[in-house]
């Protein structure tokens, strides 16, 4: 009984701690630091007058949710490797990418924003959404605003991702930000609904 005792019991061992280093390599999504990098980056680009709550008048509505309460891998794993990993969006190159949309914004989107010509597209991109509202003449060059906006806005969202370690989080920030750029939006401004219906805040 003893010798079975002794052999069973490093096996145990062993397969706790295969178990708890698969767990620590499979980090998953940190969605709650993930929508607050993406408000920090989001408020910055659009300037202080920016409302912060969503549409729909909820504020909770477009956050993503947190994961509260006990893990029970914790029992297994330190806390510390229990933990989500914390999303930064301070690197040089992410921080060039924000100082062009937030000029872009002020010198030129913002008024298109206000007009209603362009709107928040559902996959975190700028939307050309009415002509129409654009003088024949601007036409062209709100075009190429709205192109080199989405160039960075791509980007932006892949450099996080690979800034964190992570390059399969991309869809993932990408959802984030769409999300957020809409609970940021002013009062007037149109966004699109994920069945691709136009609305405005």
């Amino acid at each position: 009984m003893n010798l079975k005792r002794l052999l069973v019991a490093p096996a145990l061992a062993l397969a706790v701690f295969a178990l708890g280093a698969c767990v620590t390599i499979n980090v998953y999504f940190p969605a709650a630091e993930a929508q607050q990098a993406a408000e920090e980056f989001v408020e910055k680009v659009l300037g202080e007058e920016g409302e912060a709550a969503p549409a729909g008048g909820d504020p909770q509505a477009l956050r993503a949710p947190v994961r509260a309460g006990f893990n029970p891998l914790s029992l297994l794993i330190g806390e510390a490797h229990a933990q989500e990993a914390d999303i930064t969006i301070r690197t040089p190159a992410i921080q060039a990418i924000q100082d062009r949309m937030a000029a872009r914004f002020q010198s030129g989107l913002q008024a298109h924003f206000d007009s209603g010509a362009v709107g928040f597209g559902k996959d975190g991109l700028v939307v050309l959404r009415d002509p129409s509202k654009v003088a024949l003449k601007d036409r062209v060059s709100v075009n190429q605003l709205v192109a080199d906006e989405n160039r960075d806005r791509n980007a932006v969202y892949r450099e996080i991702a690979v800034a964190n370690n992570h390059p399969e989080w991309e869809t993932q920030i990408r959802e984030t930000f769409a999300r957020q750029w809409v609970a940021s939006a002013r009062k007037g401004w149109w966004y699109q609904a994920s069945d691709g219906a136009w609305k405005q805040k």
